[in-house]
């Protein structure tokens, strides 16, 4: 995260620009960033930001902006502290932090006589200014003080940039400068002895000597003063000669390159970067794929090294040079206007000569040549840097390639894609600020003008930039294409991409004007080995191994000699190093590939060995991550994970079944331990759409789980859908599969059908292994607690916990310690909850399991403001909320944060604050449609517990009938229990205390015990006491403990009692 105060308010979250809107939010995060890492008094951002007109309830105001900051700006670290907000951030990270930083090295480097590093320090920081210091709050009165001390440390930082570049020569730019600045700073003495300095370097004596005089006679009318000592000294150095000019250097030119005719978008980073490598170096290869962008990024490098300091930069167009032997000739052609391309049979000789010609132009001259488009000669390309750069010590060499040079002190600097945002989800000004996008509009706006990317276009734009790798040229070409296209219609064509994307600029090379050409230019470059296997790995939708390549592109070959062959198509830019052993190939490449493949008709031989390749690893991967070796396993998983989904899909559409379904079963627990239940749901249902036999086991296996997904997504199949996974279940073989005995207990739960499952559990424990042993104790205590036998409940998870630490399988006994942890905290015990919830919260962490640590991290909150640490619990949760919105967890999960602050602020009585966050909540949950009916149940108990503290006593009938429906849908009786505590506080509203003691029994029956870890319970069940007396009391509570589960559900539902339906009311 960076944040920038010199000019307007800018942050950036990953590179992507954020916007802060608000008044008073910008001055927040400005006042925090003035003194970013430390701790800024609650009294100090109270004067910033209200000054004398404070609110009333001052931290609440304060917590509040904050809040909204977090919410704002996705993962912004504003902490509080004992000693107020602090914004814990790196000094680098807030740009005014960073210009001191560098300009107080650069001073250094003055002073140590390293005028050329000063130099490059004091650009780099001076660069950070974007407009006037705090611009946003330039005029409150706690800026006054940082923009008086910001605005002279960058004047004296230009001044130091100056007096550096004066050591360096070159002066007659810098006149100019100095003639701003005087007139700016009338009395400043340094820039007038600067002033002095440059015009008596650049040859101008006598106007130096007028300009003292002036200067002095002005001193003394203004203010009564005489010349500084560094002054008289600037005045004598004059009067003595010591700024005489250097001799003019004997150059032919200044240089050949030609002005940009298009803006240059998204390259700052490598721009950076080149420069930086051709200051510490003298050779620097950009490399990357065709169409990236390598020669407009050197045309741009070079151009800003020649403004700075260079005597000439040329531009050596190797692209038309079809033989190697010319390569010297080209250079000289174009470094020596004068000279005449030949070809003759003393061309050796002549080469020879125009090397010579070369090294006489370059020698004596600090210059750089860029040697452009070398990857079709780069051995001759490569023996010209070589030899050029050993007889010139002053020449600096900028090349680019599809390949390396590969020769001694070569720098290189590869030149990925743009950046790209993940979706068109995002905020809209953020997906605008990646360089890929920034580029697609820029070019269609000149073909179309006033085109903008808006949220109507959006989701086209960003589709077609992703699908085009971000490479720049085919970007360019698709924006080409809104001449006669809307952008639905470019990004709906673009699967016959290289058909699309033609009718380049008739002035670029031949080869840049369709993306076909510029692909086929690096497909000729490869030899028929490299070409073959380019071919066969474009089966792969993502990362490829040397082993997973040689097992489906080369059977016959070793692993060694593919590795070879890899690293060769790495050096030509057809393939990317992702790290650790795994290469990329970019999607337009491999369209091309198949292409290929397609045309000779090996595609289907090749696909189907790259599924039955990634099905052999699925199932050797699957069992092992039951065991304690499951994080590498998952690791391994991931890697490979768009491979076999990839695999699946070709399996499904050429009905493979069996395939499909195998590949299915191996995938089922590692989509399930993600939490991706809504890719599962897709997955799952793709490949038992697949016609054609496949295993029962698996089958049984893939349909158990495809429900199950569904449940958790907030869709119940139907009950028909369980009569048929049922049936499946019985015609696979015993014991075929890990997952057949735990497939009738996991549905049992969803039909309310205890009595079954309990029995199939027991059926499944004999001779059970012992992952499937935790497992069905674990759904044993799940089911029981659906049942209210709280009692077994405990037993069961407490014994299933032990066989799975045990075991060491994280993702069961995850599961288990959360249940357990929620059991635990009901009874009383927060300690003990705690501690399973704390050891839940770990193996949820190891396992990267996403969902589980959101809502591990809710619960946890919740149980330290059960213990009474509220403000901690809230600060916890506003930071995961606003971590939520930065990882994209989005609605599902932020709802269920925002209805939890919403149940601090109602606890402590803020009942606006608490209706506010449930219609946040709401909205949240609206928006997604994967969320289960639970959720909603819940949000209408507590805003039922709002309504009653308003005295909205028919909103809260409303509310409390709807949740428990909602409830009902999912069969889930604790979630039920939950709701109910509502009507128990809805009849004690009414003054019908015995039947609200007998309602909260009826809740406790569901349940299957008290609930200690609800406060709501707890203060209800006092004041009831209190109101009946213990006797009368035990005996309500008592009825209503009694009851069957069918009638507490009629006690508790105000659908079932004309007294709480809306409108009803005997009192």
């Amino acid at each position: 995260m960076q944040v920038g105060i010199l000019g307007p308010l800018e942050v950036l979250v990953d590179g992507r620009p954020v916007e802060v809107g608000g008044a008073r939010l910008r001055a927040l995060l400005t006042r925090l960033a003035l003194d970013a890492g430390r701790a800024v008094g609650t009294e100090t951002l109270a004067d910033a930001l209200w000054g004398d007109a404070q609110p009333a309830d001052l931290p609440n105001a304060l917590q509040s902006l904050v809040s909204r900051l977090r919410r704002t700006v996705p993962g912004i670290p504003v902490l509080l502290s004992p000693g107020g907000y602090r914004l814990d951030l790196p000094g680098d990270a807030v740009d005014a932090q960073r210009f001191t930083a560098l300009a107080r090295d650069g001073r250094d480097a003055l002073r140590g006589g390293d005028p050329d590093k000063a130099v490059r320090l004091l650009r780099d920081g001076l660069a950070l200014w974007r407009g006037p210091a705090l611009a946003d709050v330039a005029d409150a009165p706690f800026a006054l003080a940082p923009v008086a001390r910001l605005d002279e440390l960058r004047l004296a930082a230009l001044e130091d940039r100056i007096d550096a570049e004066l050591r360096l020569a070159g002066p007659a730019h810098l006149v100019a400068e100095l003639d701003e600045l005087a007139a700016a700073h009338p009395l400043r003495e340094r820039v007038w002895a600067l002033r002095l300095r440059a015009l008596a370097a650049a040859g101008r004596p006598a106007e130096a000597l007028a300009a003292y005089a002036d200067f002095r006679q002005r001193l003394a009318d203004e203010l009564g003063a005489d010349p500084s000592p560094e002054l008289r000294e600037a005045h004598l150095a004059v009067l003595r000669g010591a700024d005489e000019p250097p001799a003019a250097r004997a150059l032919h030119s200044r240089g050949n390159l030609r002005a940009a005719l298009t803006s240059f978008v998204g390259r700052g980073a490598e721009l950076e970067r080149v420069d930086r490598l051709l200051a510490d170096g003298r050779l620097v290869t950009l490399v990357g794929p065709g169409g990236a962008g390598k020669t407009r990024l050197a045309t741009v490098a070079a151009a800003v090294r020649a403004e700075h300091g260079l005597d000439a930069a040329w531009m050596v167009e190797l692209a038309p040079v079809t033989d190697p032997a010319d390569v010297v000739q080209a250079a000289l052609v174009a470094i020596d206007g004068r000279a005449a391309a030949f070809s003759d049979p003393g061309r050796r000789q002549a080469n020879r000569d125009a090397l010579t010609r070369l090294v006489e132009a370059l020698a004596p001259i600090d210059a750089l040549v860029v040697l452009d488009n070398c990857e079709h000669v780069v051995d001759a390309a490569a023996r010209l840097a070589d030899e050029l750069l050993a007889r010139c010590p002053r020449l600096r060499i900028l090349a680019t390639s599809r390949e390396p040079l590969g020769i001694t002190g070569e720098a290189l600097c590869p030149l990925p894609p743009l950046g790209l945002p993940e979706s068109s989800t995002a905020d809209l000004d953020a997906v605008r600020g990646y360089p890929s996008i920034q580029l697609f509009r820029d070019r269609a706006e000149a073909v179309r003008p006033g085109f903008a990317v808006t949220a109507d276009n959006v989701a086209d734009v960003v589709e077609i930039c992703r699908r085009l790798d971000g490479l720049p040229l085919a970007i360019e070409l698709a924006a080409a294409r809104l001449r006669s296209l809307s952008t639905a219609q470019v990004a709906a064509r673009l699967d016959d991409r290289f058909r699309l994307l033609t009718g380049g600029s008739r002035t670029a090379l031949e080869r840049h004007r369709t993306l076909r050409a510029v692909v086929a230019w690096s497909w000729e470059l490869l030899t028929s080995e490299e070409r073959r296997l380019a071919e066969r790995l474009a089966v792969f939708p993502s990362t490829i191994t040397a082993e997973s390549a040689a097992g489906v592109a080369a059977p016959d070959a070793t692993v060694d000699a593919v590795a070879d062959l890899l690293a060769a198509l790495v050096d030509k830019s057809l393939l990317q190093l992702v790290g650790d052993g795994r290469y990329r190939m970019l999607e337009t490449i491999r369209e091309y590939g198949l292409e290929q493949l397609v045309a000779r008709g090996d595609a289907p031989r090749l696909r189907s060995a790259h599924a039955a390749y990634f099905l052999a690893r699925a199932e050797l991967m699957e069992p092992q991550l039951r065991t304690r070796d499951q994080l590498r396993w998952l690791d391994a998983f991931d890697a490979d994970r768009a491979n076999m989904i990839g695999a699946l899909h070709y399996a499904a559409e050429t009905d493979d079944a069996s395939t499909a379904v195998r590949l299915a079963a191996a995938l089922t627990m590692p989509f399930t331990i993600r939490g991706d239940h809504e890719q599962a749901v897709a997955l799952l249902g793709r490949a038992l759409a697949a016609r054609g036999p496949a295993p029962a086991a698996h089958r049984a296996v893939v349909t158990a789980l495809f429900l199950l997904n569904s449940v958790f997504t907030g869709t119940w199949p139907g009950d028909a859908a369980v009569d048929d996974l049922k049936a499946l279940v019985r015609v696979a073989p015993p014991k075929s599969h890990p997952f057949l005995p735990v497939i009738e207990p996991i549905m049992t739960l969803f039909t309310d059908d205890t009595e079954h499952g309990l029995a199939a559990i027991a059926e499944g424990l004999k001779d059970a292994d012992p992952f499937t042993r935790g497992m069905l104790l674990s759904l044993s205590g799940s089911i029981k607690e659906n049942d209210g036998d709280a009692d077994g409940m405990l037993a069961d998870l407490s014994e299933a916990a032990e066989i799975q630490r045990e075991l060491g399988e994280r993702w069961s006994l995850g599961m288990t310690l959360g249940s357990l942890s929620d059991a635990l905290a009901k009874r009383g015990d927060l300690a003990g909850a705690t501690a399973a919830l704390e050891e839940a919260s770990r193996l949820a962490a190891e396992l990267n399991a996403r969902e589980d640590i959101g809502y591990q991290r809710v619960w946890t909150a919740n149980l330290r403001a059960q213990a009474g640490d509220v403000a901690w619990a809230r600060a916890d949760l506003e930071r995961f909320l606003a971590e939520s919105t930065r990882d994209g967890m989005a609605n599902r999960t932020a709802a269920f944060v925002v209805m939890m602050l919403g149940e601090y602020d109602r606890r402590e009585g803020k009942l606006a604050s608490a209706r506010a966050r449930y219609r946040e909540a709401d909205e949240m949950q609206k928006l997604s449609p994967l969320i289960a009916p639970q959720f909603r149940g819940m949000l209408n108990g507590f805003e039922a517990h709002v309504a009653i503290a308003e005295g909205r006593i028919d909103d809260a009938k409303a509310l409390v009938t709807e949740g428990i429906k909602g409830a009902m849908l999912g069969k889930d009786m604790p979630v039920i229990a939950l709701i109910a505590v509502a009507t128990v506080s809805l009849l004690a509203a009414l003054d019908q205390p015995e039947r609200a003691a007998e309602a909260l029994g009826a809740s406790d029956s569901l349940r299957g015990s008290s609930d200690l870890s609800n406060g709501d319970a707890v203060s209800l069940s006092a004041k009831l006491r209190a109101r009946l007396g213990d006797a009368a009391y035990d005996a309500a509570y008592g009825r209503g403990r009694a009851l069957s589960r069918a009638d507490a559900l009629a006690l508790i539902d105000p659908a079932h009692d004309p007294d709480l339906t809306p409108g009803g009311d005997k009192t």
